[in-house]
């Protein structure tokens, strides 16, 4: 009822215009069409004020919402009301005569909230303004229209589970399109329509909070609440809109873990190596994420020492593994704890703890038929060297642990022993020697015995036996290196020549000492002198050597102390050589000059070979070489015909017919087709020289000659195919000075004499001609 109340008075206040306004204004000047400063005038002509007009009002006829009216109109008809602006004409029209302002549809104030207009009174006869045009509002009155409105709506929240009373969870926010400064209609008030009694929205701010305290995710994940928003302030014939809001309750870790079952039974076969998976442990724990990760052990320490446990690789159960080798003749099963705990703890809720649990295992051990088990781990084994085949060098034993009495069987794999050096009995499990070992070849023998059960040979085990080969003294010493040397004709009695070391291959002979004893006797050319380190000097004697052309050959003598004692005999080898006051060597005898350059026997077969090779390879080259030269004469030999000659002197004239054939260059009158047969080709070489035939009368032309001779060229079928290039000493026809060849110079048209012309007029570039055909010959007897 107030709201139409409030319509009705706002459409009587558009009346108010009609008041007058005593504002003083300045006349209009151009009313009276008289420039120059305007007049003032007491009171304005205009009487009126702004309008209003209610939104979404519509009915069968336009409606008034006031009226414009002035002092100059006096009622006679004479003034015309006009109007312009936003809407005029369309929106809003005026009765010319009255003045009345009439809307004409239905207005909505949320697209446009007012109209600015321009009226204006003008004389209806002249147009003429009567007045100043003025500029009024129309307002568009608001009425509630519009429900409210979530535009971010639906909303998703989290909220942490087992949260306080109060605990804010989203805001919501919801938009009227109504005039929040007019009335009721666009204010806004929020209530919860679905979601009670779990959370609660401030009627104000939209603000969603807890409601209740302790909720927990484990019984109950996901919230779906309904706020509503209503205008008026909430009160009767308000509109309302409405959204949801999806909440979610987020995991804390508030459950300790907890086994299904108090007591775990497992079993694992005695062969089960370390690492292999006894069995799997879950405690349960409805949290998610890490607050679920755990953590497992085991308690008691006779589990720990056979088994141990992990978590796996997702953080939740306990992987029960093998820690080290069980057997079931020492041990049949094993009894412990596991405790699960939880590795992340959340002070906040450890009144709901303790967050851990355990539970018993019990493992059993099963029997398995097993391969034989050796006394030892691995085994070393001695022998002397040089012992004859057949030697004992030790035992290696076996048993099978589910039968002690089972025989057992061995042998040496062949890839450990390729050499058979050793052999083994398959029953007692001694290994002998197969053939003589020699230490200073190979020290270490690495062998592979297999142990297999008689009644099972699938069951079967490996052991690594090293035999080691002792040493015996049974290596004479030698020389390091052969020593090859020299000495200055001109060195002091006494001078040192050469340090000799001595090498012993054995074992024992290289910890003992190596002594050694040179030529004795006051003829020996040079010393050596024992330095009891396993080396010796080479010295120079009082007497110095005589000088030879042959080096000198040194015998030593070189024993160890070994048991047996064993020596060897080696010879040095010194040169005496003239030397350079610097003590560099000047001159050599000839031997001493070619152990110098160092040049082997090898080295000078290889040096002859190479030169030998080289020789070969020129001989080749000239030999090939000659023989393409004589290929090439005979070819120029035979292939004369049609070849361009060049002479160093004049040519023979006619009589000189080797370099070519004389009928190319014939006259074509004498010119005779082909003898029958296929045409014999002058461009190449022939292989078979053709008899000469008399050619009769040819063409007398030169193209019926070339025709001729082309017709020849492509009819035979034993040639390239190509065209042939002759060469004729034919001038042709209808010259002035007739022919020059001589062939055909006796006779011409059948030998009849044709009148000369003298050469002497030719002028001189035929003067030699001239004088080799000018001479007239004298007349036959």
């Amino acid at each position: 009822m107030w709201g139409l109340v409030r319509l009705l008075l706002a459409w009587l206040g558009g009346w108010g215009c009609m008041g007058r306004l005593a504002a003083p204004a300045r006349a209009w000047a151009g009313s009276r069409g008289h420039p120059g400063p305007a007049l003032l005038r007491t009171r304005r002509s205009w009487v009126w004020n702004q309008f209003f007009v209610i939104e979404e009002y519509a009915g069968p006829e336009p409606v008034l919402i006031g009226k414009l009216h002035s002092d100059v109109d006096r009622g006679e008809g004479r003034t015309k009301y006009l109007l312009t602006g936003e809407g005029a004409g369309t929106v809003f029209v005026i009765d010319e005569a009255t003045g009345n302002i009439h809307v004409t549809k239905s207005l909505d104030r949320e697209e446009k909230a007012q109209y600015v207009l321009l009226a204006q009174a003008v004389d209806r006869a002249s147009n003429r303004p009567l007045e100043p045009p003025s500029e009024f509002i129309i307002k568009v009155q608001d009425i509630n229209d519009n429900p409210p409105i979530f535009p971010l709506g639906p909303y998703h929240a989290t909220v942490p589970e087992m949260s306080n009373v109060g605990t804010s969870v989203i805001q919501v926010t919801a938009h009227d399109a109504d005039d929040p400064s007019y009335g009721n209609s666009a204010k806004l008030v929020y209530t919860v329509l679905d979601g009670l009694p779990f959370f609660s929205v401030d009627p104000q701010t939209g603000v969603v909070r807890t409601a209740i305290p302790n909720m927990d995710r484990e019984t109950q994940e996901e919230f779906l609440v309904v706020i509503q928003a209503k205008d008026m302030g909430g009160h009767m014939g308000g509109l309302s809109g409405s959204t949801t809001v999806t909440v979610t309750l987020s995991d804390v870790n508030d459950n300790p873990p907890k086994f299904p079952q108090s007591l775990y039974q497992f079993s694992v076969v005695e062969t089960a190596g370390p690492g292999t998976l006894v069995g799997r442990l879950r405690a349960q724990d409805p949290d998610l994420g890490d607050n679920a990760l755990m953590a497992y052990s085991i308690l008691d320490g006779e589990g720990s020492e056979a088994f141990s446990i992990s978590t796996d690789s997702q953080g939740r159960d306990g992987l029960l593994t093998v820690r080290k080798p069980l057997d079931f003749e020492s041990r049949r099963s094993y009894a412990f704890r596991v405790e699960a705990t939880n590795t992340l703890i959340d002070p906040a809720y450890l009144r709901r703890g303790p967050f851990k649990d355990v539970a018993s295992v019990r493992v059993v051990v099963q029997d398995a038929p097993e391969p034989p088990a050796f006394t030892q781990a691995a085994y070393h084994l001695t022998v002397p060297e040089n012992k004859a085949p057949g030697t004992l060098v030790g035992q290696i034993s076996a048993a099978d642990l589910d039968s002690p009495a089972s025989p057992i069987r061995y042998s040496i794999l062949p890839h450990s022993d390729p050499e058979r050096y050793f052999s083994i009995q398959p029953e007692e499990g001694t290994i002998h020697t197969a053939a003589p070992l020699d230490r200073e070849a190979r020290v270490w023998h690495n062998l592979t015995v297999l142990a297999t059960e008689l009644d099972s040979s699938a069951q079967a085990s490996r052991v690594q036996v090293t035999i080691q080969t002792l040493d015996e003294n049974d290596n004479a010493p030698q020389l390091a290196e052969p020593y090859d040397t020299f000495v200055c004709d001109s060195a002091a009695p006494g001078q040192l020549i050469q340090v000799i070391q001595a090498l012993d291959r054995d074992e024992v002979g290289n910890s003992s000492h190596v002594s050694f004893q040179g030529p004795l006797g006051p003829d020996a050319n040079f010393t050596v002198r024992d330095n009891r380190d396993g080396s010796a000097s080479l010295l120079l004697p009082s007497r110095p050597a005589p000088p030879r052309q042959a080096p000198y050959l040194v015998p030593i003598e070189l024993w160890d102390w070994g048991q047996p004692a064993l020596s060897s005999t080696a010879t040095v080898t010194v040169s005496v050589c003239r030397c350079q006051p610097d003590g560099s060597v000047a001159s050599c005898w000839p031997e001493a000059h070619l152990s110098a350059a160092g040049l082997s026997t090898g080295a000078l077969l290889a040096i002859i070979t190479c030169v030998g090779a080289l020789l070969a390879l020129v001989v080749l080259f000239v030999a090939l070489r000659r023989q393409k030269q004589e290929a090439l004469m005979v070819l120029e030999e035979e292939d004369v015909r049609e070849n361009i000659i060049t002479y160093d002197d004049e040519g023979g004239g006619e009589e000189d017919t080797e370099a070519f054939d004389i009928t190319a260059l014939q006259n074509p009158d004498g010119a005779a087709p082909q003898a029958p047969g296929p045409p014999a080709r002058r461009d190449v070489l022939p292989r078979a020289r053709v008899s000469r035939q008399p050619r009769p009368p040819g063409p007398a032309d030169v193209a019926q000659l070339l025709v001729l001779r082309l017709r020849e060229a492509d009819e035979d079928p034993s040639v390239p195919p190509y065209d042939s290039v002759q060469v004729y000493g034919y001038e042709g026809r209808g010259s002035s000075c007739g022919s020059l060849s001589s062939l055909g110079s006796g006779s011409e048209a059948g030998g009849v004499p044709g009148p000369a012309e003298p050469l002497d007029d030719w002028g001189p570039l035929f003067r030699t001609l001239a004088e080799l055909y000018g001479a007239k010959e004298p007349p036959a007897p």
